[in-house]
């Protein structure tokens, strides 16, 4: 009988999960609740298991996840992103069912989780560090903290939830005042989102590069890095485009701040793949700013310019085998760039499109082009999840041919029925700062004037390009 791997999640990251554990000849259980019973990835796994109805709060039952990881007989449960993927209650109940989580322990997990006790793992390594604070104290003694701090370190400061992550409870304080009132919320807002309302400070590292290195790690200490990863360009800390490796990056930089990755999961006793993250300032000077104990979303950047799969080599680690590379060994090359397509209005503030139905899809291909995605014609997008559709990441030898590939990529990609973020990101690439690599977190504050595109237009006249294309190709073709 062959092993068995469950997947935790859902969407394009448990198809390419999926996939993964296949290739390796295992099988592959999906788990889903109810408004994903058409989706694909139930579709193209081994074996599929109702949990609920949700939505959302069966994905995330750690019991329900267990008893049906026990009920398939499965061996592993790999957890994707998002939903149950960094949480440690979850990996350590995986440990006590003797499941086996593919990912880091538990222990790291929890370590790692809290940004004020990794902060301290890394101060004791030597990783450099924007200046902050420990868990503020509550009530009026941690207001005057956060005041004092503020005073000696300058605005603006970031208020940030101590368990937070995936660019949530994050608060920006531009001024003293502001103080008063935004510590409240950031303390009521982590508590629901994260059942806790520890809250800590940072100095905030004016228009930084969000630069990140992608490390795989193995039982015995071995620990590899697969390159930089440029995140910079976001929306209410959300990352919109990937790029790999980051952009305007000496070889001597990109060098030091990989070998730095490799010494803070070294410190934190990392193993399995893991991102550490750094703001990068304007004069070249980077901080840490966090470990994601996860696979990324981004991923595929850093898979396109290895050529390492990324996930099979987490499943190997995971089920007791040693990395079976070097450093040496890993090679970078070329360019590569993700763009996330989301059945969202940018015009509307990215509100998203979810409940419905996708009239006309038509995907891009070609040489160096990779599409992760659960979308197809028909399908109708549920409004309770995220409204990520497809992941289009593309591959070029150069910076400026990855950017041709990526706009004719989008220009022949055609989704019909939900508006997307297809057109503003072809007015995104078309903007000659994005084209010179002149990008920062503030990139699309600044530059307010890539929502304005003629959305209609360039939908209306997709659909007829494939139209013309049908005809055509019924005008042309005929049998022997």
């Amino acid at each position: 009988m062959k092993t068995k791997i469950l997947v935790a999640n859902r969407g394009e990251i448990a198809i390419r999960i999926i996939r993964a554990i296949q290739e390796l000849n295992y099988e592959a259980v999906a788990i889903y609740e109810t408004p994903d019973k058409d989706s694909k990835h139930i579709r193209i796994a081994n074996e599929a298991i109702w949990i609920g109805d949700g939505p959302r709060s069966d994905y995330l039952n750690i019991d329900k996840v267990i008893n049906a990881t026990l009920k398939s007989g499965a061996v592993a449960i790999h957890p994707g992103y998002g939903f149950l993927a960094e949480n440690a209650d979850f990996a350590r109940a995986c440990e006590e069912a003797g499941i086996i989580f593919i990912g880091p322990s538990s222990g790291v997990i929890d370590k790692l989780g809290n940004k004020v006790m990794a902060r301290q793992i890394m101060a004791e390594a030597g990783i450099p560090m924007v200046p902050g604070t420990q868990n503020l104290k509550k009530g009026d003694d941690g207001l005057n903290e956060a005041i004092a701090f503020g005073k000696k370190y300058g605005y603006p400061i970031m208020l940030k939830a101590t368990s937070g992550g995936g660019g949530r409870g994050i608060r920006r304080i531009e001024h003293e005042e502001d103080l008063a009132e935004q510590y409240p919320i950031a303390r009521s807002e982590a508590l629901a989102a994260f059942n806790d309302d520890s809250v800590y400070l940072e100095k905030v590292v004016v228009q930084p590069k969000h630069v990140e290195v992608q490390i795989i790690a193995d039982k015995e200490g071995h620990t590899v890095h697969l390159g930089t990863r440029d995140c910079s360009i976001q929306r209410r800390n959300q990352k919109l485009i990937e790029i790999a490796p980051a952009f305007h990056l000496s070889e001597e930089q990109c060098e030091e701040i990989c070998q730095t990755a490799v010494k803070a999961a070294q410190a934190a006793n990392y193993v399995n793949a893991g991102t550490v993250e750094f703001l990068l300032d304007s004069n070249g000077s980077y901080y840490f700013m966090e470990i994601n104990t996860r696979l990324q979303v981004e991923h595929t950047v850093s898979e396109m310019i290895t050529g390492i799969d990324i996930v099979r080599t987490q499943i190997k680690l995971a089920l007791g085998k040693d990395l079976l590379f070097s450093q040496e060994e890993v090679q970078l090359r070329g360019h590569a760039i993700e763009l996330r397509i989301n059945a969202e209005d940018p015009k509307n503030n990215f509100m998203p499109e979810g409940g419905k139905t996708v009239t006309v899809y038509r995907s891009p291909g070609g040489y160096g082009v990779r599409l992760d995605g659960f979308c197809y014609q028909g399908f109708t997008i549920p409004q309770v999840y995220d409204s990520l559709l497809v992941k289009l990441t593309v591959f070029g030898w150069s910076w400026n041919e990855t950017v041709d590939r990526l706009k004719r990529c989008l220009t022949n990609f055609v989704i019909t029925g939900p508006k997307t973020t297809i057109p503003f990101y072809l007015n995104l690439l078309n903007d000659p700062d994005f084209q010179s690599g002149d990008f920062d977190t503030s990139f699309l504050e600044t530059h307010e004037y890539l929502l304005d595109y003629e959305e209609d237009t360039s939908e209306v006249n997709k659909l007829a390009r494939l139209i013309a294309e049908i005809h055509h190709k019924g005008k042309n073709t005929y049998a022997a």
